[in-house]
């Protein structure tokens, strides 16, 4: 982390860490731009250096992600953002429904709508209460929800919420893609910053 105005937490997904190239690129972008950055190893991550979270453990992965928050808190005088890819978007976002006010935005990158193949099974159950402001950012082949059904499930979040797709982009956000880890980590730091200055203009009007 270093000192700055704003601050974001990043963290990861079932089957990586924070050392993930894209998260890394982000905090990258972020920290160009001036944000205190905390790329965050879950509780289950720190735990075991590979697999996926155990059945049972979202709410200790939950915990340490407030925990992480709270940390860029301390240091950030501004405000302080959560971003999350796949199961780590997921849980962040669980937690800001949760606790309206943790974080003052939320970046969500992959977010898994559904298992692959199994669109009867959708994890939104929470967003009709999420209050918090929400950027998707989603590739369009991802298998864990495709653009159309990301479109109609941002409709269940009373905040604002904005979506910026990636053509061709699979879960990972880069599979099958030219373009360059770290032009893409620009667009969505620069579309998320953007996104939170609408949010606030908003609020003042």
């Amino acid at each position: 982390m270093a000192p700055g105005g704003d601050g974001i937490v990043l963290t990861h997904g079932a089957s990586s860490n924070a050392r993930a190239p894209l998260l890394v690129a982000l905090a990258d972008a972020f920290g160009a731009r001036g944000l205190t950055v905390f790329r965050y190893d879950l509780p289950f991550r720190q735990a075991r250096p590979t697999g996926p979270p155990a059945p049972g453990g979202a709410a200790r992965d939950r915990e340490g992600l407030r925990g992480a928050v709270e940390a860029v808190r301390a240091s950030a005088p501004g405000r302080v953002f959560l971003g999350g890819h796949s199961y780590g978007g997921r849980q962040a976002s669980i937690l800001a429904a949760g606790e309206p006010g943790l974080a003052n935005a939320l970046l969500l990158l992959s977010y898994p709508l559904h298992p692959p193949g199994r669109a009867g099974e959708p994890r939104t159950a929470h967003f009709p209460g999420l209050g918090t402001p929400a950027l998707f950012v989603h590739g369009s082949a991802d298998p864990f929800g495709a653009l159309d059904e990301l479109e109609s499930a941002r409709g269940l979040i009373p905040a604002q919420t904005a979506l910026l797709p990636i053509e061709g982009a699979g879960h990972d956000l880069l599979r099958g893609r030219r373009q360059a880890r770290a032009e893409l980590a620009e667009r969505i730091a620069a579309a998320f910053l953007e996104f939170v200055r609408s949010v606030a203009h908003a609020v003042a009007r």
